[in-house]
């Protein structure tokens, strides 16, 4: 079953502004709080808090190489975007595979690399992502469309094209983990 993956820079959302709104969505009921409290971490996140290094394109080539290196041996990956700070991907791990060790990987090998490429040592992702199971073909293809459209909503480009670290960058319509041709 496709799932839909956010992973951030582990300053991208400091502890601070999180207490903030689990106090002011404390007061709000059910689901309606789950909806706000991500409504936040959106917009908080496109709003490009913390260093924001994944706006370099040789560390955002890192994160999407990393991505697309076991692309369809350990995971079917359909879609992708590298924002600034934040990173979100629709993936369907294989049978032998845990979604959690999928993403183990990409943040391990991704954050040794981008510390090399930064001189600096420690922590680069937070500890937690966000995964969402995609229930339908109709929720897969609004969720690669939010993906896909991240960018633009950000206001870091006009068309979702033309942001160079997502599939709809690439100039290929990916469709179940591989590119229609």
């Amino acid at each position: 079953m496709p799932q839909h993956i956010t992973f951030r820079l582990a300053d991208s959302l400091p502890l601070a502004l999180r207490e903030e709104w689990r106090e002011e969505v404390a007061l709000l009921k059910g689901g309606k709080r789950d909806i706000e409290r991500r409504r936040k971490i959106e917009a908080a996140l496109d709003s490009g808090i913390g260093a924001c290094w994944l706006r370099r394109p040789e560390i955002a080539r890192v994160v999407e190489e990393a991505l697309l290196h076991f692309d369809e041996e350990r995971y079917h990956l359909h879609g992708w975007v590298v924002m600034p700070n934040h990173v979100h991907v629709v993936v369907t791990p294989r049978p032998d595979r845990s979604l959690s060790s999928v993403i183990h990987s990409w943040k391990s090998f991704s954050a040794n690399s981008i510390n090399r490429l930064l001189h600096q040592k420690g922590r680069l992702w937070a500890e937690e992502y966000f995964d969402r199971a995609i229930r339908n073909e109709k929720h897969f293809r609004r969720t690669l469309a939010y993906v896909a459209g991240n960018p633009v909503k950000a206001g870091l480009c006009r068309n979702e094209e033309d942001w160079p670290f997502s599939h709809a960058g690439k100039g290929e319509q990916w469709r179940w983990g591989r590119p229609v041709e």
